[in-house]
């Protein structure tokens, strides 16, 4: 997967961004992540909030995940990517 990263609330914060538009079914979400020891925090069609390897991380149906706090890019697209590939 390829991604653009974009740092948020003053450099705590990495967006990775997919040079794919992939449509999640944001529905679906919150099972999968649960399955896969997640906690998630909230849940709608817009976004879903959960616990990702000790840091808040967003998810939105375009394909965006937001981590805080997380400053390494390396790490933002590592995750991404791990995340991305368990719901695709």
């Amino acid at each position: 997967m390829r991604f653009t990263t974009m740092r948020l609330c003053g450099g705590e914060a990495l967006m990775a961004i997919s040079a794919d538009d992939l449509r999640l079914d944001m529905g679906r979400v919150p099972a999968r992540l649960e399955g896969v020891g997640c906690a998630v925090r909230q849940s709608d069609d817009m976004m879903a909030v959960f616990d990702w390897k000790g840091m808040e991380a967003t998810l939105y149906p375009q394909g965006k995940v937001m981590f805080f706090p997380l400053k390494d890019r390396s790490l933002c697209v590592r995750y991404a990517t791990e995340i991305l590939e368990m719901l695709v």
